[in-house]
């Protein structure tokens, strides 16, 4: 395509378009202008939930929310009720002012070919952060892949691209933001094109890793990772521990729907209740509060109680009770209004469900020689399968975790017996 002389001398912004729409190699380059734009917002969101866990709760900051001995009464019952105050009544503002509900980057691919609004998914971040900031059992994923997504949507608009350029530059926001945030391109790459994109295409795969790639490195060049999941090795897989692991994703898949149905009942408690919508997740937040008494692992995401807990040697009915109270948290900051995503506390309650299968490997079977570490790492991934969908994903995360493809192949074997159709995609 010709461009006359006087639309290059005059007006550059056309040429630029004319460039991208007519050159994969200037949409890769976008691409990762995009990576690069997400990877800074996953930076930025993570140094304010950080630094907020440090001002509220006390905690070192080196140390994890979740992996703290105790948190103070006076800070939880505090802050989580108030931090559910402020996310409700935002909400109620929206509401008020008749905004558009907000666009996650699933939706807006699915249905409205790409298009976010800056205005609903700032609010959409910033009611992430506050609900993770104040200690809900809840991740920063979803808003992570709200602000990718968006950058990616408003800058592609811009570019006037076409319907299918815009599709793929949001999957690219929102998968780079993913990459990013558990330094996993590859992890990063298959989300953006098994939840968002929802196709694996040769012609997409260009700027999808160009995008998680540069995501990643910006936030690793920044602070570093926020969910870094380190495992140590495993020893090698036999065909008969794959049929071990593919029964835990059953398993699994019991869990994921259970979790999905006690979601619902939640929200239609809620919905029940005389309270006004506002002071849903107030209310849900003194419920926490009483929970961090407990134990402070089923505060955040989850990502330092994951790492305290890898290692440990912890009883039977020990990690029974650390996973029903994970799930439960996780259920109610959800159902009571809170924002976030399930992806990484899915993560945290299938590790603790992995080691509490291990437990019971190791008793029934016990010369069958299962490491621990496989069926942890096996748990993780399709509970989060489970709750979330994108086995592939789910595997490759695994895989960029240890290294180790026998892992990897064990946890693609059981992830098809924990992908129930009806969760796929519903908590990210």
């Amino acid at each position: 395509m010709k461009i006359p002389f006087t639309n290059w001398a005059l007006a550059p912004a056309s040429r630029l378009r004319a460039v991208v729409r007519s050159s994969e190699l200037s949409l890769v380059v976008v691409a990762v202008v995009v990576g690069v734009l997400a990877g800074l917002g996953v930076a930025a969101m993570s140094e304010l939930v950080d630094v907020a866990h440090v001002v509220i709760y006390g905690i070192p900051f080196d140390v994890r929310l979740s992996a703290a001995a105790r948190v103070a009464p006076a800070a939880a019952f505090a802050a989580l009720p108030l931090g559910g105050l402020a996310v409700g009544l935002i909400e109620a503002w929206r509401r008020a002012r008749k905004l558009p509900r907000p666009v996650d980057p699933i939706e807006a691919n699915a249905l409205r070919g790409g298009r976010m609004a800056i205005g609903e998914s700032l609010i959409v971040c910033a009611q992430t952060v506050i609900s993770n900031g104040c200690g809900a059992s809840v991740g920063l994923e979803s808003g992570y892949a709200q602000i990718g997504g968006v950058i990616a949507s408003r800058l592609g608009l811009a570019l006037r691209l076409r319907r299918q350029d815009l599709r793929l530059l949001v999957g690219c926001g929102a998968g780079g933001a993913i990459a990013a945030a558990f330094g996993a391109p590859l992890t990063g790459a298959f989300y953006a094109s098994e939840l968002i994109i929802g196709a694996y295409s040769l012609a997409n795969a260009g700027p999808i890793f160009a995008a998680a790639l540069a995501a990643t490195l910006t936030t690793k060049a920044l602070l570093g990772a926020p969910y870094v999941i380190v495992a140590p090795s495993v020893a090698p897989l036999t065909l008969g521990h794959h049929f071990v692991l593919a029964a835990l994703g059953l398993i699994s898949a019991a869990i994921g729907v259970g979790a999905m149905r006690a979601a619902a009942l939640l929200e239609r408690g809620f919905a029940a209740g005389r309270a006004p919508r506002w002071a849903r997740p107030a209310l849900g937040g003194l419920v926490l509060a009483c929970m961090a008494l407990y134990t402070p692992q089923v505060l955040g995401a989850g990502h330092g109680a994951i790492g305290l807990d890898f290692s440990a040697t912890l009883s039977a009915a020990t990690l029974a009770t650390l996973l029903g109270l994970k799930l439960s948290a996780s259920l109610l900051s959800l159902a009571s209004g809170f924002r976030g995503g399930l992806f990484f506390a899915s993560l945290f309650a299938g590790a603790l469900l992995g080691k509490l299968y291990a437990l019971g490997v190791a008793a029934v079977l016990p010369t069958l020689g299962l490491d621990p570490t496989a069926c942890i790492m096996a748990g993780m991934g399709t509970l989060s399968v489970a709750v979330v969908g994108g086995p592939l994903t789910m595997t490759f995360l695994v895989l960029e975790s240890t290294g180790d493809l026998s892992v990897a192949g064990g946890v693609l074997a059981a992830n098809p017996f924990a992908a129930p159709r009806t969760s796929a995609g519903c908590a990210t």
